[in-house]
């Protein structure tokens, strides 16, 4: 008899001693699954704020450019990529060939545009409005030591008015020289930027340097 009764509470012991581990594995998986729960929302909060950033960005951003044969337009790709911003490209109605752009023949549409300073190639397309952007970038090669006829055509019909606008240019050995002042005489109301000239080898992370070091914010 009394064998069965210690052999009863023993039983009853084990009983509640395997129920107790139960409960507690349970709350501990809880407590884990709100954690988990917690780090994820948390994640998405802040992916969402970042998402804000990128949308309320407070100077807004434009490219554009003018490219005879692909070298400025690899600049202006550089640029737009660092500010994740607009581009618009300057596309001539007639397209320039390899031999229209020869600077050693007198007689080529180049020279010959260079000749008429008052001619302006026509612009494939309607002007853009840049009255929503606060600092225009404008690229082009340097022809002659100045920006193009079509570039010049295309600051003088384009309201530039309160736009921070920062030249740049692509040359084989010809610097910026005052092409970008010249430009600037073209336009009304802006403040235009000291330029910079690259090669068309330039490296990437050249381009990058630059523009960080204008400190747009």
């Amino acid at each position: 008899m009394l064998k069965r009764g210690i052999y009863l509470f023993l039983t009853i012991f084990l009983i509640f001693m395997f129920a107790g581990c139960g409960n507690n594995t349970s709350v501990d998986n809880s407590s884990e699954n709100t954690t988990q729960s917690e780090n994820v929302k948390e994640n998405l909060d802040s992916q969402k704020e970042i998402e804000q950033l990128k949308d309320n960005d407070s100077i807004k951003i434009a490219v554009v450019y003018f490219s005879a044969t692909g070298n400025t337009k690899m600049i202006a790709e550089y640029i737009a990529e660092e500010f994740n911003t607009d581009t618009y490209q300057i596309i001539p109605e007639q397209e320039y060939t390899s031999k229209d752009l020869d600077w050693t023949d007198g007689n080529s549409r180049a020279s010959v545009e260079h000749n008429s300073p008052d001619f302006r190639p026509e612009i494939v397309g309607e002007l853009p409005d840049l009255s929503s952007y606060d600092t225009i970038f404008i690229g082009y090669p340097i022809w002659w030591g100045e920006a193009p006829n079509i570039v010049k055509g295309f600051v003088e019909n384009v309201d530039f008015s309160d736009k921070t606008v920062i030249p740049f240019c692509t040359s084989a050995s010809s610097g910026i020289g005052s092409s970008g002042e010249n430009l600037a005489e073209l336009t009304d109301g802006a403040t235009w930027l000291e330029g910079q000239r690259f090669s068309s080898n330039v490296e990437k992370s050249d381009v990058i340097e630059w523009v960080n070091g204008l400190a747009i914010n």
